[in-house]
């Protein structure tokens, strides 16, 4: 065995990203396959499985090496240094020849500094895909109901290619903001914020859903609801326990922080609905948990534990009030973000992100290297400045690269699926729905063509 490798945390590392695997498969499957009405549960859970897929596969041929490799453009040197360009993307390439899986695994510019890790480049590379992974999942809840099959997954291709490795490498593999101080500690910019404003730019490109989908917007299964979102809240502890990249105090840290902040936002919200008149709904108390949780991701080992009481309020406060007032004004109003994607990780994840610059406690960084992380209420701007900065480059690239590969996708695939089959649902797109049974869908009132009897019951 060779010497640099910790059993403990290769262990901790791999179940990490497992149970960060398991928020998209099954967690996000079964949350989209309840919360969209019984016609798009199928389609939903599709996109969802197939992203999942090509993601991984984009990873190992050469986007890893992108978002965690050695500078593009700065050859020979394993830092970035010099001007925005030479920190702005790694070099691609794959990741899966015997020496890549079992070498020891490193981020050259790991906070500003080259991090060698205590276990092999495959542990690490898997714990990122299941990251970047999750990210064009999370966009997906913006366009659900309409988006073309055919049109997304090369859509995803490119995202990933374009857009997360280059946020991933510009704030987490040692690129220009990393090298300035700015701070995510498990993704709230490069994967909440990205997905966000992704996701509402693709809703805005696509167009709405049909009106009676909007209209009925019903869950077709609470339960499956439930159980989604429960498998995100348990499986963010590997999300953001996993980040220190090894199993020490600063994950036990960031794990306690993240239920804290959670528990919190979910109770906020609860709070905020009777205050202003209305009923706790499991859909409300869900948004409340995703706030919470999206929130405390960019500061979950930098903060104390009174830090992230106060990243759940205030974080819960504004997503509410977004969602519930915001949207009825421009732009929000005119653009059909079906899950409201926009409100629950764009808004949630930039404000922790800014909220990381308020509250960061030097005393809680997980590395040395990182031991300027004050905030605001520790006596220091800079951080903040820095956060401001790159949660807006996040904004910014995300929204114009989005729309332009959306552009470029809808030359050859029509983005949006046709009216026909939008009427129908899954049946017209999988050949199947979620219930499959002698009960009438949407789509088919009379029954399924080609099922026994034409909507007649099967005979044992």
């Amino acid at each position: 065995m060779p010497h640099w490798l910790d059993t403990g945390d290769t262990a901790w590392q791999l179940t990490a990203a497992t149970f960060v695997g398991l928020m998209s498969v099954p967690g996000l499957v079964v949350l989209y396959g309840g919360v969209m009405q019984k016609r798009w549960s199928i389609n939903s859970m599709m996109l969802t499985l197939a992203t999942f897929a090509v993601v991984i596969i984009v990873w190992v041929l050469w986007a890893f090496k992108m978002g965690f490799g050695n500078p593009w453009f700065n050859s020979g040197s394993h830092i970035a240094k010099g001007g925005f360009l030479n920190g702005f993307i790694g070099t691609p390439g794959p990741t899966l020849s015997a020496k890549a899986l079992t070498m020891q695994g490193i981020v050259p510019g790991g906070y500003g500094n080259k991090v060698l890790l205590p276990f092999p480049e495959s542990s690490l590379m898997y714990f990122q895909v299941v990251f970047a992974a999750i990210t064009p999942i999370l966009s997906l809840g913006s366009v659900l109901g309409r988006i073309n099959f055919k049109a997304w997954i090369p859509f995803v291709i490119l995202w990933i290619t374009f857009v997360y490795a280059v946020d991933a490498f510009l704030i987490w593999g040692g690129g220009f903001f990393a090298l300035k101080g700015a701070l995510d500690y498990s993704g709230g910019y490069v994967i909440h914020l990205s997905a966000g404003i992704s996701g509402f730019v693709a809703a805005a490109v696509i167009g709405p859903r049909l009106q009676r989908d909007r209209e009925i917007d019903a869950p077709n299964n609470m339960a499956m609801v439930a159980v989604g979102a429960g498998l995100l809240w348990l499986g963010w502890n590997g999300f953001n326990g996993g980040d220190p990249y090894a199993a020490n105090q600063s994950a036990a840290a960031a794990v306690m922080n993240t239920n804290l902040t959670t528990a919190v936002a979910f109770m906020s919200w609860v709070a905020l609905d009777y205050l202003t008149g209305r009923k706790p709904s499991l859909i409300g108390g869900v948004n409340g948990l995703i706030t919470g949780l999206v929130a405390i991701t960019p500061a979950a080992g930098f903060v104390n534990g009174w830090g992230a009481i106060a990243i759940g309020v205030i974080a819960c406060i504004i997503v509410y009030f977004a969602m519930n007032y915001l949207s009825a004004y421009r732009p929000f109003r005119n653009v059909d973000d079906t899950l409201g994607v926009i409100y629950t990780h764009g808004f949630a994840g930039f404000a922790g992100g800014l909220l990381t610059g308020v509250f960061a406690d030097p005393h809680m960084g997980p590395f040395d290297a990182i031991s300027y992380s004050v905030g605001v209420v520790h006596g220091s701007f800079t951080l903040l400045k820095w956060q401001l900065f790159a949660g807006l480059w996040v904004i910014a690239w995300s929204a114009l690269v989005t729309f332009i590969l959306l552009k470029l996708v809808g030359i050859f695939v029509p983005l949006r699926m046709s009216t026909e089959n939008m009427e129908i649902g899954d049946v017209a797109e999988h050949g199947h729905e979620v219930y499959p049974s002698d009960i009438p869908s949407l789509g088919f009132p009379n029954g399924i063509p080609g099922l026994a009897g034409a909507g007649e019951p099967v005979s044992a």
